[in-house]
């Protein structure tokens, strides 16, 4: 979103960018006005409960007055935050979504999303998929209700079709086309490219040498006890490469011993350092990965939770990188897993393929070009 607003602003746009208090110094240091999201306690809590869709609604009445306020020509809402969607619809201001990941609505005949599985290659695969498609298709049901009855509840008339919370008049899908599963495109759905943006972070040392470089880009909030950096140090640390490695500002308990080829640091600028470096080792966060192909790296999926599972398999479908299951995360296995990507030269060549393409497709100006279409597309014709 950040990027996105980034761009507008320096099309000579007016943008404010609603999100949680914490990141309001950033929004204001790229050209756009700050407004605090509301910020609630969803479920599980020991006091008074609430599941996400009633916090939407509490949500949506909190944010009407900012539209109202505002007035907007359009408003660009991300995929889980449906309640700057609602009240834009509620006060008739055209409402698009931004998807910051790959597409979760995926081909029939293929695997539920976040599943970790891969496009199937066979008749048979393909089969079994579509035998699974009643199940899948009970939950989207059950998606579809629950968001009527938040619909309801705000004063907005049902949906008929699933995916109701995407917007079929303008989708804008933050990901490589590379990445994407083969289909005819959702009505409204533009693949833009990844919309990359990063806090600022000061200059770090490279470990010095000529091996191949390896950055170790962890998930914090989904491995707390950096298990993933502790098996990569330990398992690389008798290769014949570099190791650069991020702690995330979470300081490893214990302490991390780090040996002679690696370099340990608080934190970084992933726009600088991947641009030097061979393979990626991650979770598979999408920005984490869009950002080492964006720079020509390799990368080592350990997929932790959430949709990593399904950017693990776009990984490896894509011929970008190899995946490793959690479960196997330790200090052998992740050796074997780098030693792989850096074995195959195809998988870098391929990852520098999509950094070309990166190179010549600006996906934040290009979105933001489709935003500006959109919004004036909206506007009343003018008379006289």
């Amino acid at each position: 979103m950040v990027a996105l607003g980034r761009a507008l602003a320096g099309r000579g746009h007016d943008v404010t960018l609603q999100t949680w208090t914490r990141w309001r110094a950033d929004v204001e240091a790229q050209g756009m006005a700050f407004a605090a999201a509301p910020e609630y306690t969803v479920f599980p809590t020991s006091e008074r409960p609430m599941t996400p869709y009633q916090a939407v609604v509490h949500a949506t009445r909190d944010t009407l007055p900012l539209v109202e306020r505002l007035a907007p020509d359009a408003i660009v809402a991300d995929i889980l935050t449906l309640a700057p969607a609602l009240a834009g619809e509620l006060h008739g201001v055209p409402v698009a979504t931004l998807i910051p990941h790959l597409d979760p609505r995926t081909p029939a005949g293929s695997a539920p999303y976040s599943s970790g599985a891969r496009l199937p290659r066979t008749p048979l695969g393909r089969a079994i998929w579509h035998a699974a498609d009643p199940l899948l298709r009970r939950g989207l049901e059950l998606g579809r209700t629950e968001l009527n009855e938040t619909r309801r509840r705000v004063g907005l008339a049902p949906r008929e079709r699933v995916h109701g919370g995407i917007s079929e008049d303008l989708c804008l899908v933050a990901t490589f086309p590379q990445l994407e599963y083969p289909r005819a495109a959702p009505r409204g759905a533009h693949v833009v490219g990844p919309l990359l943006w990063e806090p600022p972070a000061g200059e770090v040392a490279l470990p010095p040498g000529e091996d191949p470089l390896v950055l170790l880009a962890p998930s914090t909030s989904q491995d707390p006890e950096q298990r993933l950096l502790r098996a990569a140090i330990e398992g690389l640390a008798d290769m014949p490469v570099r190791v650069l490695a991020s702690t995330n500002r979470v300081a490893p308990d214990p302490p991390l011993a780090t040996p002679p080829n690696a370099a340990l640091v608080d934190w970084l600028s992933y726009a600088r350092a991947m641009p030097c470096c061979d393979v990626v080792v991650c979770h598979g966060g999408h920005g984490t990965v869009a950002r080492a192909l964006a720079s020509g790296c390799a990368v080592v999926v350990v997929p932790a939770a959430g949709d990593m599972n399904e950017n693990a398999a776009r990984v490896d479908w894509a011929g970008v990188g190899v995946r490793l299951p959690r479960r196997l995360a330790g200090a052998r296995c992740v050796r074997l897993a780098v030693g792989r990507a850096l074995a195959r030269p195809a998988l870098r060549a391929r990852a520098r393929e999509l950094a070309r393409w990166a190179a010549m497709h600006d996906g934040p100006q290009r979105a933001a070009e489709l935003v500006e279409a959109f919004a004036h597309a909206a506007q009343p014709p003018r008379r006289g």
